[in-house]
């Protein structure tokens, strides 16, 4: 059976820059062990699967080892795919059934914005072996609901870390966020980080689920509900982040790459 299967670069308006997503959006429904070995033939940090339902789409997101609970940039490649492709009228909200809930999405002229679930985060005592993992002076360490949050003196220590991945993957968790705040002189408010070893992605381009936990930790650091970030990957991008109580919108371009057909 032939199956579309579209690549769409996320958090960017550039092609080869941000984070790339696979997007499938099902003719039939197909099983979980479908899914993972076309995620794993992608070979990207996530790829998106959508079925269509009643009251909008039912959306998967798969690493190439696993399936997760929540991922912000192949949601906005999802959206961007169903207005690109037709699937969707122009100014329709685009509404997905996730593990994580009902997830929305809008058009605000040429960015996307996702209504997300926030992760605030708890002051936590750190993993034995995150500092060995990260070599550079840790300022703190939170934990949300799928990652620790680490915080570092500056951006430079963000941008410059080689972190051991082996280390990190011994931690118990979907992954390391490391963040700072932004040098004074840029246009962004935060910069980070994420490497998500243990459910292999050694390093995520630009993550929106991530974002989900940092807005509400700089939002309170920086005394601002509206912040930019850029998440500093050889890739790299920008998020926009609004915190709306216990959510958060999430704001991003995208741009398609390319689109083929899938034939097993």
């Amino acid at each position: 059976m032939e199956q579309t299967i579209i690549q769409v670069d996320a958090f960017t308006d550039e092609p080869f820059r941000g984070n790339p997503a696979g997007v499938c959006v099902l003719s039939e429904p197909r099983d979980a062990e479908w899914m993972q070995q076309v995620a794993a033939e992608m070979n990207l940090s996530e790829t998106a699967f959508l079925l269509r339902q009643d009251d909008g789409f039912q959306l998967s997101w798969f690493t190439p080892t696993v399936e997760v609970e929540l991922c912000g940039h192949a949601t906005l490649a999802s959206a961007h795919v169903l207005w690109q492709e037709g699937h969707l009228a122009p100014d329709a909200e685009a509404r997905f059934s996730t593990l994580s809930g009902l997830l929305t999405a809008r058009r605000n002229g040429e960015w996307i914005e996702l209504n997300f679930p926030a992760d605030p985060t708890r002051p936590v005592d750190p993993p034995s072996v995150l500092a060995e993992a990260l070599g550079v002076p840790i300022a703190a360490v939170e934990m949300g609901r799928f990652d620790y949050l680490v915080e570092v003196e500056n951006e430079l220590q963000v941008r410059d870390l080689k972190p051991n991945l082996a280390l990190l993957q011994q931690i118990p968790a979907r992954g390391i966020v490391v963040t700072s705040r932004a040098n004074p002189e840029v246009d962004y408010d935060f910069v980070s980080r994420f490497f998500g070893p243990r459910v292999g992605v050694s390093e995520d381009p630009v993550t929106g689920s991530a974002h989900c936990a940092l807005a509400p930790y700089w939002s309170q650091r920086l005394q601002r509900s509206t912040l930019l970030g850029y998440q500093a990957s050889r890739r790299g991008g920008l998020v926009r982040v609004q915190l709306q109580g216990d959510r958060v919108i999430l704001g991003g371009q995208a741009v398609t790459v390319f689109k083929g057909t899938l034939f097993a």
